[in-house]
């Protein structure tokens, strides 16, 4: 990596056109951050509850079916990130990127190469998860019931990956063009119908069957399928920002590149991120079931907090795509590190909180003594490091918006090699359970300083 020097002096170009694009490209940085970062923020409000709720349904099915939810958490969260943070952010990347030279015809064309990358990787999930989804369970220690109800609660949720790709892609799309507040609307609308379904497909409320788990899963099914629809109809309808035109399309593959060299490389942060989880519960299980749920807890609140950073983070991606697009390259940078900010002290502060009265958190989900004790350890020890978490994050998705994730992606590698070296090492040293909690501490803190350097010293621009 070289400091760059006259590449951020490079003069910029004339904004494409008197339009809100236009305006992601001179207004003050901090007030248009915070105006695109609320929706987004708003919307995950509506993630943390479906999030909560199911865990609170999950919980009243017992302490087996808690123990299940951590063993497939880890896959269906990992399919969400891939989709919206990762590709979706190869996606707003390079449709702001032309927004911000000026080329609309460009960004219409990418906005369908786009639905085409997220119906293949909704496929892919579908098709791994249905054949391997058991086999994947069993290598991360679930046994006998555990196994068959995460095993149920998987089958059924997968089945419909190719909706939540399409969600999250085609939110993408309209997120690229600076338009936060209908793809927040949409997720809010299906985070509500998600509660409602999984909530009574799951215990059986209001006289309907009691399918348990698998009809927990069924409401998230339900919501995005009805949410993809709706995206599909919207963008097509001409009611975007972008106009599409399904008759004029064409397969080009500087299209398909232009997205997937920013969201191909994006997509190894959270399958390292994910990998870093499953070798830990992998390790875990070793401790048995009270302490997988107990982590299983902790780690969902962890898992919480990407959304969390994702308002600030993909927020950004426009702001600096298009900046970089017309050659502001000192703007983008500048949003970049404010976005950083703002994302580390919101999380920092939820990290803080939790560290001091883990109860807040805990108590929502069980009152088992064994997996609440778990549970307070590991918020103890991982949550004053949440603040260098969100930067990490925030970052990553801003250096999307630079088309230059290289950096953030090593950064997970090293957070990965330490959890899983280090995890193992305490393990075989047969070391109590609070080091290794204090060791996923010490990597979230290790990934947001090596984060904040390749950001500061990698050269953005041609």
């Amino acid at each position: 990596m070289t400091i760059d020097a006259p590449l951020d002096a490079v003069p910029p170009r004339a904004p494409a056109a008197a339009s809100p694009i236009a305006g992601l490209l001179t207004a003050p940085i901090l007030p248009t951050l915070l105006r695109l970062a609320i929706p987004n923020m708003v919307a995950m409000v509506g993630s943390t509850l479906v999030a909560i709720a199911e865990t609170s349904y999950i919980g009243r099915l017992g302490t087996i079916p808690l123990a299940a939810i951590a063993l497939v958490f880890p896959f269906a969260m990992l399919t969400q990130m891939m989709s919206a943070g990762a590709m979706g952010g190869g996606v707003s990347s390079a449709i702001s990127r032309a927004l911000g030279a000026g080329n609309r015809d460009r960004a219409a064309t990418l906005a369908l190469h786009a639905a085409i990358i997220g119906l293949c990787g909704g496929l892919f999930f579908t098709v791994m998860m249905l054949a391997f989804g058991r086999s994947f369970f069993t290598l991360l220690g679930g046994r006998e019931r555990v196994l068959e109800e995460a095993s149920g609660y998987s089958q059924v949720l997968f089945s419909g990956a190719v909706a939540i790709w399409l969600v999250n892609t085609l939110a993408s799309v309209i997120r690229g063009t600076g338009d936060m507040r209908l793809p927040s609307m949409i997720l809010i609308g299906a985070s509500v119908l998600q509660i409602a379904l999984g909530g009574t497909l799951g215990l059986g409320l209001f006289g309907a069957p009691q399918f348990g788990m698998p009809g927990v899963a069924s409401g998230q099914l339900i919501a995005f399928s009805c949410a993809a629809i709706f995206f599909l109809w919207y963008l097509l309808s001409g009611r975007s920002r972008l106009q599409l035109d399904l008759r004029a399309f064409h397969f080009e593959r500087a299209m398909f590149l232009d997205i997937l060299k920013v969201g191909a490389v994006a997509c190894l942060s959270p399958l390292q991120t994910v990998l870093t989880i499953l070798i830990f519960t992998k390790i875990l299980a070793t401790f048995g079931t009270e302490m997988l749920a107990g982590y299983g807890i902790g780690s969902r609140l962890e898992f919480l907090l990407i959304p969390i950073t994702f308002a600030f983070g993909i927020a950004s991606v426009p702001m600096v795509g298009m900046a970089m697009g017309a050659g502001q390259v000192k703007r983008a940078r500048r949003v970049a590190w404010t976005a950083a900010a703002a994302s580390g002290l919101t999380v920092g502060t939820i990290g803080l909180v939790v560290a001091l009265d883990p109860a807040l958190w805990v108590s929502l989900f069980t009152r088992d003594p064994g997996v609440t004790a778990a549970a307070h350890s590991y918020f103890h020890f991982a949550g004053p490091a949440f603040v260098f978490f969100g930067m990490g994050v925030s970052l990553y998705f801003s250096s999307q918006g630079a088309a230059r994730v290289g950096g953030p992606v090593l950064a997970s590698t090293a957070r990965l090699l330490i959890v899983a070296i280090g995890g193992i090492g305490l393990m075989i040293a047969q070391a109590p359970a609070w080091t290794l909690f204090a060791l996923v501490g010490g990597a979230m803190v290790v990934f947001g300083l090596l984060t904040a350097a390749s950001v500061a010293f990698a050269r953005w621009g041609k």
